[in-house]
């Protein structure tokens, strides 16, 4: 047993102790792949995605020492017609690069044909010295006939941002392993996988021979990328988890065809410490907005404001190129924000949005540092508005809705009317993570500008808001209760908040009146 070759099926058998997904259906598709002219597959998902275990996982399936029938007999692939054709059939290589990440990248790529090479001989004790991995590979082709599976976890890991010397030679020593003549001789299926496709020069591959698959063209991986309703909602059965609250913190994202995906990771964590807070920071950071969102900062600023608000931004992504050093305008950073799983994007629509509130988190810590005036001031104060309008602070509410607005009115490009709403939206931006927020709400006898009701398992009272222009206050709380909004909300609380804010489009003013209506609680 190598350190890279031949392995068994350890890691596999650690994953399927706790609560383990199918998504051995992919094994399927690359099955197809195997000795065709699409065996060089690179399938690039954001981090906390599943990357690894998907890697173990197809590992075990075609390693020859893995023994692994009775670990898949149950699983998806198993009713494939060809399960038994490839099931541990090959020598197979698994390398995580983030294991070489204490070489010096000046020197990584000849230390890592190394440490391969070192592996080899083990197994292939014949095997002629040699510095260079694919005459290795060759040699063991030519004289025992064993053709290879390689996997390549974290494939990108060593040019995501370096210089360009650095990652022409990791490139070029890729295309010695995969375009020479014998690559195919040699082997039966390539996988990799990384947070990025493939770089792009111009507009082709710098590996064209791969067939690649991103968490925005996933094709027919797409289910195999996050988290279904249906495999969410087994598993909060199982681990006695509440399933509306699960959505609310971690689905949203749109992988191709499928429409309401996930975060897995996220989803395992909820479940092991019980409870629906924000994972992301426990393994990315807010820097990583941080760095991007100031450039092309006004485009860029517009676009997320929008996305603050709720709505959905058009997005080019065409123009990007797989490689976070050519960063260069707005529709290649929301492309990129995209591919690291901060943004959610949707093919039929060419638009990205904030998935939900574990990602919106993400965005208010990260825009709270980013020097966005009153924006940022807006978001770092969120939570002491929220805490205001429940406890019927009338002044703060107003000095803070004009400050707000008046900061909205400079970036957001509508009427008064609509970017009074937006700026509300902003500023009771916090409330997400502890309501589902509505616009034009249907209630009583009529529709409520904004509600808030409550999630499960908080107590926080719900809240209707109503807005005015050139009117008053007090008008907004009678048309409240005369057209009785509260009536459709008093399952959700034991108590309602009223708020009706009135704008004065001369003197730029708001007026604020706040009472409490009890309700009946669920």
């Amino acid at each position: 047993m190598g350190l890279y070759i031949d392995r068994g099926n350890k890691q596999f058998q650690d994953i399927l102790r706790s609560d383990f997904v199918d998504k051995t259906g992919v094994i399927n598709l690359l099955n197809r792949s195997i000795d065709t002219e699409n065996r060089f597959v690179c399938v690039s998902r954001p981090r906390r995605f599943g990357k690894t275990i998907a890697a173990n996982m197809i590992y075990t399936y075609y390693d020859r020492t893995s023994n692994a029938k009775e670990l898949f007999d149950n699983f998806e692939i198993a009713k494939s017609k060809d399960y038994e054709t490839f099931l541990n059939k090959y020598p197979t290589i698994y390398i995580d690069l983030n294991y070489f990440s204490y070489i010096d990248r000046n020197i990584v790529v000849r230390e890592f044909q190394k440490i391969v090479i070192a592996d080899l001989k083990q197994l292939y004790p014949n095997l002629t010295e040699t510095e260079y991995l694919m005459p290795a590979f060759a040699e063991i082709n030519k004289h025992t006939g064993d053709r290879f599976v390689l996997l390549i976890d974290e494939w990108d890991s060593w040019i995501r941002d370096v210089d360009k010397q650095v990652q022409e030679e990791y490139l070029n020593f890729l295309r010695s392993l995969f375009k020479s003549n014998n690559a195919k001789d040699i082997f039966a299926l390539v996988y990799m996988t990384g947070i990025l496709p493939i770089i792009k020069y111009e507009t082709q591959s710098a590996l064209n021979n791969f067939r690649e698959y991103s968490v925005l063209e996933p094709g027919q991986t797409a289910k195999y990328y996050g988290f279904t309703k249906d495999e969410v909602k087994t598993l909060c059965k199982k681990n006695g988890m509440i399933f509306s609250l699960m959505e609310h913190a971690y689905d949203g994202y749109i992988i191709g065809t499928e429409r309401s995906m996930f975060n897995p990771t996220s989803v395992m964590l909820s479940i092991l410490y019980g409870d629906y807070k924000n994972r992301w920071g426990k393994s990315a950071s807010y820097a990583t907005i941080e760095r991007y969102i100031k450039i092309d900062t006004l485009n860029v600023r517009k676009r997320i404001v929008k996305m603050l608000e709720g709505k959905s931004v058009y997005v080019q992504i065409a123009s990007f190129r797989n490689d976070m050093k050519h960063i260069v305008n707005c529709d290649d950073v929301l492309t990129l924000l995209a591919h690291l799983g901060y943004l959610s994007y949707d093919p039929e629509t060419s638009q990205v949005n904030i998935p939900n509130t574990e990602v919106s988190e993400e965005f208010k810590n990260s825009l709270r540092n980013c020097g966005w005036g009153g924006l940022s001031k807006a978001l770092g104060q969120s939570y002491d508005l929220l805490m205001a309008t429940i406890e019927g602070d009338k002044q703060f509410v107003a000095e803070a809705m004009e400050e707000y607005h008046r900061e909205a009115t400079s970036f957001i490009e509508y009427n008064d009317e609509n970017s009074l709403a937006c700026a509300i939206m902003i500023a009771y931006y916090s409330a997400k993570s502890y309501y589902e927020i509505f616009r034009e709400f249907p209630t009583g006898k009529g529709y409520a500008d904004m509600v808030f009701l409550p999630l499960p398992n908080t107590q926080f009272p719900a809240i209707v808001v109503e807005l005015k222009y050139d009117k008053t206050a007090y008008g907004a709380i009678a048309q409240i209760k005369d057209k009785k909004y509260p009536e459709r909300l008093k399952k959700f609380s034991k108590q309602i908040v009223l708020a009706g804010i009135n704008y004065d489009k001369v003197s730029k003013a708001h007026e604020v009146e706040i009472e409490t209506v009890d309700g009946e609680g669920m």
